[in-house]
């Protein structure tokens, strides 16, 4: 089975790289100034944040569904993030180093099954989890701060 983890689409944040942090305030975003490494997971390049670099705290509807479940959450996305990851069957860094959370969905979005995994355990979780036919995707979850 090939499974496929992508970061987030970089679109919808572009228009807030830049903006003054009293128009970010204005939408409930926070710049913050990165302190420790690991410790800010960047949900466009899946990876954690270099010490120094700028990350825009806001909070994001990552599961935007009519069905219990429809969830959103703070995430942290590196100001000027343009490239989203992609990978075939390669669990990035950021979600290796940490426990994490997956949950999977099927079309109507109501939660199938979910475990917790790290390290070297995450493929084969990932691989348990899409193995249920009804499965149509997976949402993995830092365990600690619960962030998408």
């Amino acid at each position: 089975m090939t499974y496929r983890i992508t970061g987030l689409s970089p679109e919808p944040f572009i228009p807030l790289y830049g903006l003054s942090d009293e128009a970010l305030d204005r939408r409930g975003i926070e710049r913050v100034t990165v302190s420790s490494c690991p410790g800010f997971p960047d949900r466009i390049t899946m990876s954690d944040m270099p010490v120094g670099s700028t990350a825009l705290l806001l909070n994001y509807e990552h599961l935007p569904v009519a069905s219990p479940y429809r969830s959103r959450h703070a995430i942290f996305i590196m100001e000027g993030a343009m490239e989203a990851y992609s990978a075939c069957n390669e669990v990035p860094k950021v979600m290796s180093r940490r426990t994490t959370s997956l949950r999977s969905f099927d079309g109507s979005g109501m939660m199938l099954d979910a475990c917790l995994a790290k390290g070297g355990d995450i493929d084969p979780a990932i691989r348990r989890l899409l193995d249920n036919p009804a499965a149509n995707y997976l949402h993995a979850h830092n365990v600690v701060r619960g962030c998408y």
